[in-house]
């Protein structure tokens, strides 16, 4: 159980291995999409290939869509890209890198798919296989009174009845899935080949580079989290204290009075109870606060210097009595 939460923890402080997480279950779920769909072809020469090409590149566009959607690259990349550019300024090497990032996650499924339909042959059968000159098969059934083209069309029909004794449908068949498959394996031995070259001549570069892109990058994803999860803290510590004070302003006005030696000081009560939410209230206790905060954050990012540490106003309270003589001040 220990070992379970520690790995939920690590999934949850690290946003690329929740990506790269979430692009292997969808790749998985292309698997059984594909395994579980049932694939007819309609065997007519004007939709064959219409319908082969359809369920091999649209399911793709829709997982590559889903790829994108659920990636986290993407909002920070779409914000880094849109925001102007106030006292910070846009650096183009990141966002090439969380594009590339965010791309190289969401076409895996796609690519998992095509491949899958590729060495699987259906598809390819169906789309070409009136492309397939016959006369270099035996056994075609010319006693139908069918036209050359709609008699190939049928052949990834295999329960017709003009092929119920002939073999020249397997044969093409065969052939057409043979070209199926060598793509297939052609398209992923060179996605091999590109990752390995990748992987060795990236060293050749600046390498220098290569992890100032990447810290930064990481840099904008932790910044807009850390932003999110403070303004989810900040908006409870506010709605808390604005139910306080409306249950407060509802109650009946009570009088106590108490000689002002043994009168409690606000401090201790502060230290008591709401200390710790003024303090993630950092100030902004009002609506017109809360919306310029916002809009600033939007328009203008701070600078990356944490050396220039902002001036943060100190309250000072007064008691003072009914003659307007001050009593004692707490800061």
């Amino acid at each position: 159980m220990d070992r379970l939460k520690l790995v939920l923890q690590y999934f949850q402080s690290n946003s690329e291995s929740i990506s790269n997480g979430i692009c292997i279950i969808l790749s998985l779920i292309s698997v059984k999409l594909y395994t579980s769909f049932d694939f007819n072809c309609p065997c007519l020469p004007q939709y064959n290939k219409m319908y082969a090409m359809g369920v091999m590149f649209v399911p793709p566009i829709i997982l590559l869509l889903l790829g994108v959607l659920v990636n986290r690259h993407t909002g920070v990349l779409m914000e880094e890209w849109v925001r102007p550019l106030g006292k910070r300024a846009k650096n183009p090497a990141v966002v090439k890198f969380l594009l590339s990032s965010m791309m190289q996650r969401a076409l895996l499924a796609p690519m998992v798919w095509i491949l899958m339909t590729l060495l699987d042959g259906k598809c390819f059968i169906c789309a070409f296989s009136m492309n397939v000159d016959p006369k270099y098969f035996t056994g075609i059934p010319n006693s139908t009174g069918l036209e050359l083209v709609k008699i190939m069309a049928k052949v990834p029909c295999k329960e017709d009845v003009i092929f119920r004794n002939s073999s020249f449908r397997k044969a093409v068949s065969r052939y057409v899935r043979c070209y199926s498959q060598a793509i297939g394996w052609s398209i992923l031995l060179f996605l091999i080949f590109l990752g390995a070259v990748a992987r060795v001549i990236k060293p050749c570069f600046n390498h220098a580079t290569f992890l100032q892109t990447r810290y930064w990058s990481n840099y904008l994803d932790m910044e807009q989290k850390l932003f999110d999860e403070t303004c989810v803290l900040h908006a409870r510590d506010f709605a808390r204290k604005s139910v306080l004070q409306f249950f407060e302003n509802m109650r009946e006005n009570v009088t106590v009075r108490m000689p002002l030696s043994s009168a409690p000081r606000y401090s201790t009560v502060q230290n008591e109870f709401g200390e710790e939410e003024e303090e993630r209230l950092h100030g902004i206790t009002r609506q017109d606060q809360v919306d310029h905060l916002l809009q600033t954050w939007y328009e203008c990012k701070p600078e990356l210097d944490v050396t220039k540490m902002a001036y943060k106003p100190k309250a000072c309270i007064t008691w003072e009595d009914h003659s307007g003589r001050p009593l004692f001040s707490d800061v």
